[in-house]
């Protein structure tokens, strides 16, 4: 049924919980699962560093918490792959989604519900941009 799953995690409870779902939705069908997170480069600019100095290349933080997420995954006997991106949460996965010929993008409902719900969420935004069918997971 689906090849490739592709989830966003920021490491909070609630990304867990769609970590989760995601998971058990790729253990059933025999899937890969991709985890995605987004983060900021850190700059040197404030320091005055020469242009090509300015990016610090470490990806530790990134890489800790999709270890993290993918540890579970692995134990569920997933085939995982991670994938930190350096562009907004909606951009960062839907690009993945893209690079992966994804099947499905599973997200939490995180901020589709109050005031984030009419202003906009990065689960509503998410499905509106994706190449794919979106399962939004209740996580609140």
């Amino acid at each position: 049924m689906f090849k490739n799953i592709v989830v966003g995690t920021d490491g909070s409870a609630t990304a867990g919980r769609a970590v989760a779902t995601a998971t058990e939705l790729a253990a059933l069908c025999g899937a890969r699962l991709h985890l995605v997170t987004a983060y900021k480069p850190r700059t040197l600019a404030a320091l005055g560093a020469p242009e090509e100095f300015r990016y610090l290349g470490s990806t530790d933080e990134a890489d800790a918490l999709l270890n993290e997420a993918a540890a579970g995954a692995k134990m569920a006997g997933v085939e995982t792959r991670t994938h930190a991106g350096t562009k907004d949460a909606v951009d960062s996965i839907v690009d993945v989604a893209r690079d992966v010929d994804c099947d499905l993008i599973v997200v939490g409902n995180k901020g589709m519900k109050g005031a984030r719900r009419v202003l906009g969420s990065i689960p509503n935004a998410i499905s509106h941009q994706a190449p794919c069918s979106v399962l939004i997971v209740d996580t609140v």
